[in-house]
């Protein structure tokens, strides 16, 4: 498998975890007082983001990615929806 195809998986994974986190369980824990959603999705979407930076580096090595690139690889990680945006991007650097 190619490293931008797993750098794409690993993102829309990560991207997922982040929505759920930022729409499912902060408003667990905040109006129903249920603390233990953030702590467990927390958990697997902080796994998955250190999994997205890893085959972000992959990709960046393989391919030589330059910093304006490399950048926005990693803001995409930040910003919600991000992940899913630029997948539709990396699919045609893939073909």
């Amino acid at each position: 498998m190619n490293k931008i195809r797993q750098l794409r998986m690993v993102g829309i994974a990560e991207g997922i975890s982040f929505i759920v986190l930022l729409f499912i369980a902060m408003p667990l824990k905040y109006a129903a007082g249920y603390p233990l959603a953030v702590t467990v999705v927390g958990s697997i979407h902080g796994f998955l983001f250190i999994a997205y930076v890893i085959a972000m580096i992959r990709a960046l090595l393989e391919y030589k990615w330059g910093m304006k690139k490399i950048s926005g690889v990693f803001v995409a990680a930040i910003v919600p929806f991000g992940t899913f945006i630029l997948d539709g991007k990396l699919r045609k650097e893939e073909n």
